[in-house]
């Protein structure tokens, strides 16, 4: 009877153990879910993580000045006179009204990334800008200015004059990392309203919105506005995994951000202010069960090859109109999309292995990447100095369309301000500046160091190509007029 009452009394004590150790542990579970501790799990309230990250979110506002009819205030906004009229009505009248100048302002959201004022934000937020203005949390206001932009992924990134009032930047994360239904908030400026907090769940990965060749986008249903585009979107532990950059109007609580891995990869070119992508120089389909049946092809898998320009790596490397690639380096291409997406991040001049179908056959070609042109790459033209013009690099296609020769040096004007000295001067887009200060130039770096070395100058001399001839323009500064 001992030794039972003995043993009951073990049995007992070692339930009491497990009892305790049970307690003990759901209480620290607990408390880590409280605190929001588990990855990913959502925290009792978002206060901390929001006061954690907000700071660092900043308003953009921006200046755009645009051409007007001084007959617009006498319009209604949705031009209803015009609709009915007609401008000939307008004409018959007023004549020919010159056109005017008015400022039109926007806003936007963005992110400070860098302790010396690098801001990321989204390309159409200060598209077109002449002036730039970032608001931080306290209501201290700096001037900015472009140092790169990306139209194809509407991604750009400004600079603010940094003082030790500057919020501290912000980390980006690992976006691949990110799951369907993982919790998310967004922060920004919708509608002016100023900072705004909203969360939700990562809805989709992947999207595709017709926004531009490389269309990758998370979903969220987190709420994003307008005046959200280019604030961040955040996981659970206060790293950047997205850009907010779109929503669908009609639709509720579907919105869109650029993945964080995507801006990380663009962000060295954003730097240096030049976006350079990899190319092949075809055209490419996806390919339809349609397509697979006419090609004889097995499955419908791989993209297809409807044309090659002349001159690019692909026909260097032997590849014709019909060929279907099925393997870039060592990942199968699915579809024209992740196709595009691999060659344009592919460094120039890297060779890469392609397999790719011709007529049944299975076939492989070692091939060279080229640079992509400066009109496909969206690299944009030089921001105008004090003398009043842009200039972009002559690539083959704008070669053509301008009717310059083949392998034509110099840099094209592709922006005139209106009563700047180069307007004064009679400069027109399309015109080739072949000379500055009796220097050659012959791109957009020759172009650069001269007008550096001018400096202060008084004035300067080109020498422009137009048409067939050439023929040299002096451009006087403002304070020498």
């Amino acid at each position: 009877m001992r030794h039972n009452n003995s043993g009951t009394r073990k049995v007992i004590a070692c339930m009491i153990l497990i009892g305790i150790t049970f307690f003990f542990s759901s209480a620290k579970w607990s408390q880590a879910a409280f605190l929001g501790l588990e990855k990913n799990s959502p925290p009792a309230s978002f206060a901390d993580l929001a006061d954690k990250v907000k700071h660092s979110v900043v308003n953009i506002s921006t200046t755009q000045i645009v051409k007007a009819s001084p007959l617009q205030p006498f319009l209604m906004p949705n031009g209803t006179f015009r609709h009915f009229f007609g401008d000939d009505f307008f004409k018959h009248f007023f004549g020919n009204v010159p056109q005017g100048e008015m400022k039109t302002h926007a806003l936007g959201s963005g992110f400070v990334i860098s302790k010396d004022g690098l801001i990321l934000t989204n390309n159409h937020v200060i598209e077109k800008a002449t002036e730039i203005k970032v608001k931080i949390e306290s209501g201290k206001e700096y001037d900015a200015k472009v140092i790169g932009r990306d139209p194809k992924t509407d991604l750009a990134l400004i600079k603010a004059k940094a003082d030790r009032d500057f919020p501290k930047p912000l980390d980006l994360g690992n976006s691949d990392a990110v799951r369907v239904g993982d919790w998310v908030m967004a922060v920004g400026n919708p509608f002016g309203l100023g900072q705004t907090v909203t969360t939700g769940i990562i809805s989709a990965k992947g999207r595709i919105i017709g926004a531009g060749p490389y269309d990758d986008f998370l979903q969220t249903d987190a709420a994003i506005n307008p005046g959200n585009s280019g604030g961040p979107l955040f996981d659970m532990q206060g790293e950047v995994i997205g850009i907010n950059t779109a929503i669908i109007a009609q639709g509720q609580n579907i919105g869109f951000a650029i993945p964080a891995n995507m801006a990380k990869e663009l962000l060295p070119q954003l730097k240096s202010g030049k976006i350079i992508r990899g190319w092949l120089g075809v055209s490419i389909q996806d390919i339809t069960p349609e397509l697979a049946k006419s090609f004889s092809l097995k499955e419908k898998k791989g993209v297809l090859i409807s044309d090659v320009v002349k001159g690019s790596p692909a026909e260097k490397a032997g590849l014709e109109r019909g060929d279907v690639i099925t393997q870039f380096g060592t990942k199968e291409v699915e579809n024209a999309h992740m196709l595009s997406h691999l060659v344009a991040s592919t460094q120039p001049k890297t060779k890469v292995v392609l397999a790719f179908i011709r007529k049944g056959k299975n076939k492989y070609v070692k091939i060279t990447i080229g640079t992509m042109p400066l009109k496909e790459a969206g690299q944009l033209p030089t921001r105008a100095t004090t003398w009043g013009f842009t200039v972009q690099d002559i690539t083959p296609e704008l070669a053509q369309h301008l009717g310059l020769t083949p392998g034509e040096q110099g840099v094209v004007i592709s922006g005139v301000e209106p009563g700047s000295p180069a307007a004064e001067a009679g400069l027109h887009p399309g015109d080739v500046v072949k000379e500055i200060n009796r220097q050659e130039i012959k791109s957009i770096e020759d172009y650069s160091q001269v007008l550096k070395k001018a400096g202060q100058d008084k004035s300067i001399l080109l020498l422009i190509k137009r048409g067939e001839g050439t023929i040299y323009v002096v451009l006087k500064s403002v304070s020498n007029r």
